[in-house]
């Protein structure tokens, strides 16, 4: 039988993740990607290795392997200060040493999976944008199957990734608008 425990963060919760993020995106600006990339990998491989993981944490592996996939994307080019942000969030998650130390059984990555949680939540229209430019390029591979000439197939690839991009940063404006988080 499970149990649901449930808690607000408040205003000041918020800023304590926030300036850890701070921190972990000025460690980004001046580290290799690659160097990121692979250090998230790593990170992932041994916790799939301490399994069964706790719940809370299982479900968040999978989302940050898409988020992983929409960085890597040459196609979608995620623009740079997205990739900040999500190179920030690996940084953060790979650290074994940060709010919470990863080697506390059960709750070690609970300050983890609340970074994730505010990323994936803030981030929510660029994942969409991508989740519909993936589709569409799916579509049109599809139906075409080779028979398009690759720069057609690139021009309207980059149209469609345009279109997506020019709607993100305005649902990203209005939310930031808002004053969430």
């Amino acid at each position: 039988m499970g149990i649901k425990l449930s808690f607000e963060l408040t205003d000041r919760d918020l800023r304590y993740f926030r300036t850890a993020l701070r921190e972990s995106r000025e460690a980004v600006r001046d580290a290799d990607e690659q160097d990121i990339l692979d250090a998230i990998r790593q990170t992932l491989n041994d916790i799939r290795k301490n399994e069964p993981l706790p719940d809370f944490v299982a479900q968040r592996i999978p989302v940050i392997d898409s988020l992983i996939d929409m960085l890597l994307d040459e196609e979608w080019r995620l623009p740079k200060v997205d990739r900040e942000h999500l190179l920030a969030m690996f940084v953060y998650f790979s650290d074994p040493e940060d709010i919470l130390p990863d080697d506390v059984p059960v709750i070690g990555y609970l300050d983890d999976v609340i970074i994730i949680e505010l990323v994936t939540r803030e981030m929510r229209h660029i994942r969409e944008a991508y989740d519909d430019f993936c589709r569409f390029r799916i579509d049109f591979d599809r139906e075409h199957e080779n028979s398009v000439d690759g720069a057609i197939r690139r021009d309207r690839l980059d149209r469609k990734r345009q279109q997506l991009h020019q709607r993100m940063r305005r649902r990203s404006a209005r939310v930031s608008k808002l004053g969430n988080w």
